[in-house]
């Protein structure tokens, strides 16, 4: 924010933008077939899932009182 001078909502519509395309990335890898077995694959997706759900809005694992409680 403050290397381009923009304020919170710019930098978090820039951010969520970025977050949707990796998550693109990452849905096209796990449809194209890969030496690694599907189960690791998905343990990974899973993963990735939980963590999105911890950050979404706010730091739910260091304000562990909301939804993360």
């Amino acid at each position: 924010m403050k290397e381009y001078g923009t304020d919170v909502h710019v930098a978090r519509t820039k951010l969520q933008g970025l977050v949707d395309d990796a998550w693109k990335e990452i849905n096209e890898e796990c449809l194209n077939p890969t030496m690694f077995p599907i189960a690791l694959l998905e343990r990974a997706l899973n993963f990735l899932q939980m963590i999105k759900n911890i950050y979404k809005q706010v730091d739910g694992y260091t304000n562990s009182s909301t939804k993360m409680k």
